[in-house]
């Protein structure tokens, strides 16, 4: 792959820990100019550093030539590093004002800022990762439950690109026969070869698409689902939100209309992230401020993949209940009868528009919470989560699969019209440069800058 970043020659410096006071951060240089640097910040001309191996050495003030910290550096040769250069990381104190010292001190003596994902970038560049596993490592980083941080690694560690070879390789192979056809025998391969040509397309299509049916199990594992509790005032959505969560995120009163505005906390169901929306009560008000959070209510309802609609079980029916219930017949909702360890319940159940979506809670005695989890999470749980396998989770992954299993399928259907040669390549060419785009062989250079802008700057 040739790219034309002619900023690679440049030494680059980033704070790889997130800014903010700490007991350490770490701040990474990579780049041919690295050990030059590091030298004039230690004042030690002749200061040699072993690979791989940790020094505590003074930082100065590169014109003061005053101390300003006491640091660990540690060398990491070239091309035995994360960016296949010379790196060398400062694990300094976690002092804002000390971090920005040694950064500026780094710039004025050749350094520059590193870009969102360089580091990544350069390990691309340099052979040290491919492009499926430099965007694991950003899933992982990225990750909310322990299950999509698995996925990642699986990623990291080859398994996409592992699996997509054996196919990359079928393809090539029969790229090569069609090709030497073409070059040097005057005619069409017989009918028996084509035959067993487009087998074995048939195959690596199928197989493509075996792949690709995983990406809504994985990208569930990412992304996860987006859920908002409605209902009228004080019928316990808050109650209902803070026993979800685990802790007293929402203040609850007996006062009705006491949340005017959405709060969001993220839960895991079953390895699943779950984005929990508590909401203002729905209800006609005059109160400008408890009317704006109505309108935003009804703004994350129509966001969401699931309403839980909680209603008051001490308490028949209402009109708000019911209209609530009307205007959501047509979206993906559960009810959540809360209130349900009063003895006595006035709710007529053979009102309610679906008998098989509503679950008895309390938020009090926590009545019908796994019930409840249950009920939100099994209608988006797909088989393959519980398989065990190798998920797809990136759209982008996704896309270029299934462009290249329709490119495959595309090059069959000629080889069954008794097309030319020259014509079955053409979709075999463009598969093979959809797979590569996965794993970088042949994704383009505004591609890359795209994909990379989304790193966080340190990595």
């Amino acid at each position: 792959m040739e790219l034309k970043f002619g900023i690679m020659n440049d030494t680059i410096i980033a704070l790889t820990t997130p800014f903010g006071r700490s007991g350490i951060a770490v701040l990474r240089l990579s780049g041919m100019r690295s050990l030059e640097i590091i030298a004039k910040l230690t004042f030690d001309e002749d200061f040699k550093l072993t690979p791989r191996q940790v020094v505590l050495k003074k930082i100065y003030d590169i014109e003061t030539k005053e101390v300003v910290d006491e640091a660990i550096i540690t060398y990491f040769q070239s091309p035995q590093s994360f960016t296949g250069e010379d790196v060398v990381e400062i694990s300094c104190h976690g002092s804002p004002v000390l971090i920005r010292q040694i950064i500026d001190f780094c710039l004025r003596l050749g350094a520059r800022i590193a870009e969102a994902g360089e580091f990544s970038l350069r390990a691309l560049y340099n052979g040290r990762m491919n492009l499926s596993q430099a965007e694991a490592i950003r899933d992982l980083i990225e990750a909310q439950t322990v299950a999509s941080s698995r996925q990642a690694i699986r990623q990291l560690r080859g398994e996409l690109s592992n699996t997509l070879q054996p196919l990359k390789d079928n393809l090539l192979d029969i790229i090569v026969v069609l090709e030497s056809t073409l070059e040097f025998v005057e005619d069409d391969l017989p009918a028996f070869q084509m035959k067993n040509l487009k087998k074995k397309l048939t195959e690596t299509a199928n197989k493509l698409g075996e792949i690709a049916s995983t990406f809504s199990a994985g990208r569930l594992l990412r992304e996860g689902l987006k859920v908002t509790l409605a209902g009228r005032p004080n019928v316990g959505k808050s109650s209902l939100f803070n026993v979800l969560i685990g802790q007293e995120r929402a203040i609850v009163t007996e006062i009705a209309g006491t949340t005017r505005d959405s709060l969001q906390e993220t839960l895991c169901i079953k390895g699943i992230p779950v984005s929990l929306n508590d909401t203002a009560g729905l209800r006609e008000t005059f109160d400008t401020i408890e009317s704006i959070g109505v309108i935003r209510t009804k703004q994350k309802m129509a966001d969401s993949d699931l309403v839980i609609v909680v209603l008051d079980g001490s308490q028949n029916l209402t009109d708000d209940d019911k209209k609530l219930l009307y205007d959501l017949q047509d979206v993906n909702y559960v009810i959540a009868i809360n209130k349900s360890d009063i003895r006595k319940t006035e709710i007529n159940f053979d009102e309610l528009p679906n008998q098989k979506k509503f679950v008895k809670t309390s938020a009090k005695t926590k009545l019908g919470l796994d019930k409840l989890q249950d009920t939100i999470i099994k209608p988006f749980l797909p088989r393959d989560l519980a398989d065990d396998g190798f998920l797809v989770s990136d759209a982008r992954h996704f896309d270029l699969l299934n462009r290249a299993k329709s490119e495959i399928e595309m090059s069959c259907s000629f080889i069954d019209e008794r097309k030319s040669e020259e014509i079955v390549l053409i979709g075999l060419h463009n598969a093979m440069r959809f797979l590569g785009e996965i794993t970088g062989e042949t994704t383009t250079e505004d591609m890359l800058t795209r994909i990379f802008s989304t790193f966080c700057i340190g990595k």
